[in-house]
């Protein structure tokens, strides 16, 4: 914990001096954006999910706070946050940099997160993340989505998530290799621009040694969820 808490501070310090150096003609903002919050029908049992961001700063440098879980018939079941240091290095594009802690299932985990944030070519929305953890081990997280627009109001969005680990974690069921996929197919109704209902669907498979920690505990290595939920941003 000492090696991420000097993490933690170093990053803060950057950040301070950052934002101490702009020019008074880039303004200090901030937002935030629910980009899923959302009931699922798992496997019988009601699944409440999350998928939320915020920012602070100005234009070239930033402070992100990410978050991402799911509650399982009112118990948490799968939970993580990030804090990042963002600094611009291209249109569209952030470099990130700061730390994860993987908070459920038990036990914690904390890593290193370094990444790329942006918009590729064609509107793709790419979120790519190198994670550096205790003793050593590595993992990575691929994210990219796309809206495609049927109307001014009805978009519908495609989601891709990639998770990767260099070794075995059996404590938190997590095998080396590909762990796991997701694939997510969402139509929502922009009421206003910042909020919107949506209605979908999403599928996830787990691979190699996860899957067989996942049947070794009695569960499914492949799952399809409807889902229904709102997004919102201010």
């Amino acid at each position: 914990m000492k090696k991420f808490s000097a993490i933690l501070v170093s990053l803060l310090l950057t950040i301070h001096l950052a934002w101490a150096g702009g020019m008074e003609d880039d303004p200090f903002l901030a937002m935030f954006k629910l980009d899923q919050f959302e009931w699922q029908d798992a496997e019988g049992a009601d699944a409440l999910s999350w998928d939320a961001q915020a920012w602070f700063g100005k234009d070239l440098h930033k402070l992100w706070i990410k978050t991402e879980g799911e509650f399982i018939d009112g118990q948490a079941e799968d939970a993580e946050v990030q804090l990042l240091y963002s600094r611009a290095i291209a249109p569209y594009w952030d470099l990130q940099a700061g730390w994860r802690r993987d908070i459920r299932p038990s036990p914690e985990r904390d890593w290193f997160a370094l990444g790329v944030k942006g918009l590729a070519p064609y509107f793709f929305e790419i979120d790519a993340q190198l994670f550096v953890g205790e003793a050593g081990r590595l993992g990575a997280r691929f994210k990219a989505e796309y809206e495609l627009l049927f109307t001014q109001r009805l978009v519908l969005t495609p989601e891709l998530e990639l998770n990767w680990y260099s070794g075995d974690d059996p404590g938190r069921g997590l095998g080396s290799g590909l762990s796991d996929a997701s694939l997510g197919l969402r139509l929502r109704y922009e009421i206003r621009r910042e909020f919107a209902p949506y209605i979908g669907v999403e599928w996830s498979r787990v691979f190699g040694a996860t899957a067989d920690f996942t049947e070794a505990e009695g569960g499914d290595i492949q799952d399809t969820r409807l889902v229904a939920g709102i997004r919102a941003w201010f």
